[in-house]
């Protein structure tokens, strides 16, 4: 039914406010965001149709604006508000990483690899930028790829990296297949960038890699 056909304890607004976010479903979040539905379908009902069609808040996140706008009801402003909203939890997860050292705050860097590349159907190679202290610099997409494999070249790594005055660096990319498993071609690519930047000193603390739902730590696995 309609959320003003709902009772008022149950529509998601009155509920956030009297209970907290965490109390709200994903659709009831999504409705939010979304305020009205079409007609013959009600807001609840467009929202929990959306998740289903992308395959939850990551595909949703990560969609693309052709795509969302194949959505009925989908329109300019709706798509800025879920984009708005991505976009201000990975602005905050940046400057909590910002603020101190990158390894006092470890599952943001996780959370924040999660925003940034999970549910993309092709590969992105990124790398965190540190100083001396381990205190993030930048955050840059350095290469693209196909949905199974991406190029990317050492003395890119090490000319921006020179560029920024990093002293260390945090590689990630992700797994279009979902699956985070490292492949002997990420260990052998690790080693080599490692190599590389080692020349110009700047070193390498890990190598994360992002699936559906999962982030690894290659160095947790002694592979960097």
């Amino acid at each position: 039914m309609p959320l003003d056909q709902l009772p008022l304890e149950a529509r998601p607004r009155e509920k956030l406010l009297a209970r907290g976010p965490q109390a709200l479903a994903d659709a009831e979040l999504l409705a939010l965001l979304l305020r009205t539905g079409v007609k013959g379908q009600p807001v609840l009902h467009l929202a929990q149709a959306m998740l289903d069609q992308f395959g939850g808040w990551q595909g949703l996140l990560h969609a693309s604006v052709t795509d969302l706008a194949k959505v009925k009801g989908i329109g300019p402003a709706k798509l800025a508000e879920i984009s708005a909203v991505l976009e201000i939890a990975r602005r905050s997860l940046l400057q909590e990483l910002a603020r101190s050292p990158v390894f006092d705050s470890p599952a943001a860097v996780k959370q924040f690899l999660q925003l940034k590349l999970a549910g993309l159907t092709h590969e992105v190679f990124g790398v965190l930028f540190l100083d001396a202290q381990h205190r993030l610099i930048a955050m840059e997409e350095m290469f693209r790829g196909t949905l199974t494999q991406t190029s990317v070249y050492p003395r890119e790594v090490v000319k921006r990296g020179l560029a920024l005055s990093a002293a260390a660096v945090i590689l990630a990319h992700n797994h279009p297949s979902g699956v985070a498993e490292p492949s002997r071609s990420d260990e052998l690519l690790t080693q080599a960038l490692k190599a590389a930047l080692a020349l110009v000193d700047i070193r390498v603390l890990d190598h994360l890699v992002v699936g559906d739902g999962e982030v690894i730590s290659m160095a947790e696995r002694g592979l960097v």
